[in-house]
């Protein structure tokens, strides 16, 4: 039988859905349950049992979920916790919905690698969870390795493909997609914790925000990632060879993906050559998108200061590719 942990507050320190208690910083949150190559044979000899003879190995442990290799082709998502757990149900769901209103336009796919689920776990006495047997993607996260040239008009192709109309019925994100103002509250604490104690919220990023919050959402809602950070998105030899983590997945304003710009590329020349593959569109949505830059520079480095360099790092190259671009 598994043995959860002490139950910790699910939107505590989180880079998805950030803490609602704003007078404290919290770093990594605990796992809820211990999972291992064992449980994952288990589970897999139970519910999958053609695919138990594969060999195993553990490749990371994120905020939210532990990654296994499954053999040369595959890999196995298992939600860490309770919070991880609703965002697997999610994207088992809805990902396959965006996947059928791609094939609804003529012509119309993503350009770059997806590992949509093709075998679902369920719960059972030793995990309390779903989980997900994925296609494995090779490469190491973008944080890791910089992007080469002609991947600035590859990943604008791709956030155009994924932009499209999403059904009446879609999700909707009430962290994601949403009206800046929504989480102005959560970014301006942040802002002001750290002015003491970094050098990098300058009257500029201040600007930059506060332009952000009166520009109007002017666009129709779309499909959107929701978390594009460099952590999602996999790199090998320069290419983008996949982009991961579909659980926030949600129509909103699409200004929230394209802050991924900020966080990806960190050659300004390239930074400009994709907003200029993407466009035509609104200079509202700019800078919007620029607010949303702001957010996850800010709560990536303030999370990370807890704990987390390398995330640390990427949210303190996000506010000095803004600076750098103003």
């Amino acid at each position: 039988m598994y043995r959860p942990k002490p139950f910790q507050e699910a939107s505590a320190g989180r880079i998805k859905m950030e803490p609602h208690n704003l007078s404290s910083v919290a770093g990594t949150p605990a796992p809820e349950i211990d999972i291992d190559q064992t449980l994952v044979y288990r589970l897999l000899k139970e519910q999958h049992p053609d695919l138990a003879d594969l060999s195993i190995h553990p490749v990371s442990c994120g905020w939210d979920n532990a990654i296994f290799r499954l053999g040369e082709q595959l890999s196995i998502r298992l939600p860490r916790r309770q919070l991880g757990a609703m965002l697997i149900e999610h994207e088992q769901t809805w990902l396959p919905q965006l996947a059928k209103g791609l094939q609804r336009i003529p012509g119309d796919h993503l350009p770059i690698p997806v590992p949509t689920p093709v075998r679902l776990g369920k719960p059972s006495p030793d995990y309390p969870w779903r989980w997900s047997i994925l296609p494995w993607l090779s490469g190491v996260t973008a944080d890791q390795q910089e992007l080469v040239v002609n991947q600035a008009e590859r990943f604008a192709a791709f956030l155009r493909s994924l932009h499209i109309p999403a059904p009446a019925h879609a999700p909707h994100n009430q962290f994601r997609g949403v009206p800046l103002s929504h989480r102005q509250v959560d970014v301006e604490v942040r802002m002001k914790r750290l002015k003491a104690t970094t050098n990098l919220i300058t009257s500029e990023i201040q600007q930059i925000w506060h332009q952000a919050l009166a520009a109007p959402i002017d666009i129709l809602s779309t499909w959107l990632h929701g978390d594009l950070h460099p952590h999602n998105i996999l790199v090998a030899e320069g290419l983008i060879t996949g982009v991961i983590d579909w659980g926030d997945l949600t129509a909103g304003d699409r200004a929230t993906d394209l802050a991924a710009i900020w966080m990806l590329f960190s050659d300004a020349d390239l930074r400009q050559r994709t907003i200029n593959a993407y466009a035509p569109i609104s200079e509202a949505t700019w800078q919007r998108a620029k607010g949303w830059a702001v957010f996850f520079g800010v709560v990536l480095l303030e999370t990370g200061l807890v704990d987390n360099p390398q995330q640390a790092a990427i949210g303190e190259k996000t506010l000095r590719h803004l600076l750098e671009d103003v």
